[in-house]
């Protein structure tokens, strides 16, 4: 593994390039990152913010030829992005600052929470015509509720009013193809409209794996001064043929199985239509101060047909199949008023309603399928669905946040949120109601300004409340679950060195957990318990190098040390105390790598390297996994009108376990093969 000190050398190397590159080039401020607004709900450059908060900008995504999310954040500090996942090839696992689970994160999209109350809908994100990504490292205890630990992921697609269009035609391995285009629309006055829309079938080389998308995105919206008004309509039509998890037999992945073998029954499928439709409006009132709302109606539709092995041999009935059909309505409001700064203070306070009811009606079976996964067996699907679960969840919550700059180098910051939540499940069992308190308090200190260079440091601590996840596991009878909780502490140091050309952040942080909830198995179907008590703790380090001539490179180094403190699970009937062991799947240390050259005519380049440490595969820390190397890579050519690009991914071919599965017991996704994608987008 690439030891730390090399690491270190190679950020401190990067920063000396970049004082040699500018002392042979006129002094012109580097184009700064785009700000963000995923913290506080104010338009703030991540710097200014005490906070780990990272922004990546469209310009960027499209220089390395981003289409997913691992390929989005791929030199995201601090974050692994597993692809695939119990919700199909074309969802994903984030990680962040070493704990890897469905929940923990929020994931947000135009302002909108992508899953309300419910999880983060990851398999229908799209990445089309995105203007910036931001990053939060961390809870986020205030501004969106009861909903985030560990970090947000925050999509902004392109405003309304741009008017570039463009037609961007793929295709690649194993038969992938694509196509896409984002227009401005017809508008009428101040009122600008745009659309994007895409067709898009992607295939693995797992066997019966492959994932299709017909998705398009509306937005319309007048804007006047500080006076905006805007409406959204989001669809997305995905259908998947789900891959199989590999099982695990004793300290590594079973060799019984082959690599890519796929045991799901025939006819196989994840399916989901989801419509989105929200607007919002903001509006100047009480002298300077701004007014703005937001709300949002989605109905998603999953359905479910899939299998997975519960016995490592060719025995009869050696799978277990489930069938279920899910409905859920969510609605997210959001009111809030940004007050006019007085005597160096900034005020936001706000209230919001998360609302979710889901229903899933369903039933299992055992099946045959052949150990090496070459056919599909056929299963008669079930035509009695005597399984239900079923959810109501409300999330309402009033907040307030205040930064007050005694000087021009001091911030100080605060949050306050109360959260008032109730939840049922079933139409007999009793409510579940709680009342708490989250915040956070945090300080920025300048040590050093010059114009756009500066050294500042930071710290922050935040008190994060959560009511267990749901996930409409058919075996899930045990009740509701009690409500996670946990407090983090941060600090670190922020700098823009050589004319805004260099970018450094480090922190470090510690989260103490409670309450985590984690993945089980009961009567071979996947359910959820709670995990006593948890901690997180490590450090993270991150450079970016802005060169003349469009070359930018990033690197960046993370320790993470995720263990229980206190939780006892039975193993095969015996109690099990885990205390002291590593987080399951959690990686030590992760490291990366990217340089990308990205002018507006010519030859494109990018490439970047991800390392991923040795981590256990189970909570008794028995199996442990080794470490592994990823290698992803593009090539293309701009003209005035058109790109085009090759890109590969995973060009080292490794096929480690990535991710573990929620229903299969010991089983794990592995990283998808090499693949090699061309395309060409046309301006128009």
């Amino acid at each position: 593994m690439p030891s730390r000190r090399a690491i270190l050398i190679g950020l401190l190397t990067m920063s000396g390039l970049s004082g040699r590159s500018v002392a042979q080039q006129p002094k012109k401020p580097a184009a700064l990152p785009p700000l963000e607004v995923v913290a506080t709900r104010r338009p703030e450059a991540t710097h200014d913010v005490p906070a780990s908060i990272e922004v990546i900008s469209g310009r960027d995504l499209r220089a390395r030829g981003a289409a997913s999310l691992r390929d989005a954040l791929a030199l995201a500090a601090g974050i692994a992005i597993a692809p695939g996942g119990d919700a199909g090839p074309a969802s994903s696992v984030p990680e962040f600052w070493g704990l890897r689970e469905f929940d923990a994160f929020l994931l947000v999209v135009d302002g909108i929470p992508w899953g309300g109350a419910l999880n983060p809908d990851l398999a229908t994100l799209n990445l089309r015509d995105v203007e910036r990504i931001e990053i939060l490292r961390g809870p986020a205890p205030v501004t969106f509720g009861a909903t985030s630990f560990v970090g947000v992921i925050h999509v902004v697609h392109t405003d309304a009013a741009a008017t570039a269009r463009n037609l961007a035609l793929r295709g690649g391995s194993y038969g992938t193809l694509g196509v896409a285009a984002d227009l401005g629309a017809p508008s009428t006055g101040a009122w600008k409209s745009r659309v994007s829309a895409d067709l898009d079938r992607q295939k693995f080389k797992d066997d019966r794996t492959s994932a299709s998308r017909g998705h398009a995105l509306w937005r319309v919206g007048r804007s006047t001064g500080e006076r905006s008004t805007w409406f959204y309509a989001d669809v997305t039509l995905l259908r998947q043929d789900p891959a199989s998890p590999h099982p695990r037999e004793g300290p590594g992945l079973s060799t019984a199985v082959p690599l890519d073998a796929n045991h799901n029954p025939e006819g196989a499928r994840l399916n989901e239509n989801r419509f989105v439709l929200s607007g919002g409006w903001q509006r100047p009132v009480l002298h300077g101060s701004l007014w703005g709302t937001t709300l949002s109606f989605t109905r998603s539709s999953p359905r479910i047909f899939r299998g997975f092995l519960t016995d490592i041999s060719n025995s009869p009935n050696n799978a277990t199949g489930l069938l279920e059909n899910i409905n859920i309505n969510d609605v997210y409001a959001d009111s809030h008023v940004i007050w006019a700064s007085q005597s160096h203070v900034r005020i936001m306070t706000g209230a919001d309603l998360l609302f979710a009811q889901g229903e899933a009606k369903g039933a299992t079976f055992t099946y045959t399928a052949p150990l090496d996964g070459s056919t599909a067996a056929p299963v008669p699907e079930p035509t009695t669905l005597d399984k239900d679960a079923e959810d109501r969840r409300i999330f309402g919550g009033a907040y307030g946040s205040a930064e007050w700059r005694p000087s021009s180098r001091l911030t100080l910051s605060g949050g306050l949120r109360l959260n008032l939540t109730t939840e049922r499940r079933g139409e007999t069992s009793p409510s579940s109601n709680n009342t708490k308190l989250s915040g956070s308090v945090g300080a920025m200190f300048g040590l050093w300004e010059r114009d756009v260079d500066h050294l500042r440091v930071f710290a922050n601590f935040r008190s994060t409340f959560k009511p267990a996840a749901f996930d409409f596991g058919l075996a899930e009878n045990e009740g509701i679950l009690k409500p996670e909780t946990s407090r983090s502490y941060e600090g670190g140091v922020k700098a823009r060195l050589s004319d805004g050309r260099l970018d450094f952040e480090g922190s470090v942080f510690r989260m103490d957990f409670k309450n985590l909830v984690t993945a089980t198995v009961v009567n071979n179907l996947p359910a959820l318990i709670n995990a006593g008590s948890t901690r997180f703790q490590g450090f993270e380090l991150a450079s970016d190098l802005r060169l003349p001539h469009d070359v930018l490179a990033r690197a960046s180094y993370s320790f993470h040390d995720g263990k229980f403190v206190d939780f006892v699970q039975a193993f095969d009937g015996t109690p099990t105390q885990l205390g002291g062991k590593r987080f399951e799947m959690s990686a030590r240390h992760l490291a990366l790598a990217g340089l990308s050259y990205a002018p507006d005519l010519g030859l494109l380049v990018s490439a970047n390297l991800n390392y991923t440490g040795d981590r256990y595969l189970n909570k008794r820390n028995t199996a442990l996994a080794p470490k592994y190397l990823t290698v992803d890579a593009g090539v293309g050519y701009r003209v005035r009108r058109a790109e085009f690009r090759l890109d590969g991914r995973n060009l080292s071919n490794r096929r480690d376990a990535v991710s573990e599965s929620e229903f299969g017991d010991a089983q794990y996704y592995r990283m998808p093969a090499r693949t090699f994608v061309a395309g060409v987008v046309l301006q128009y």
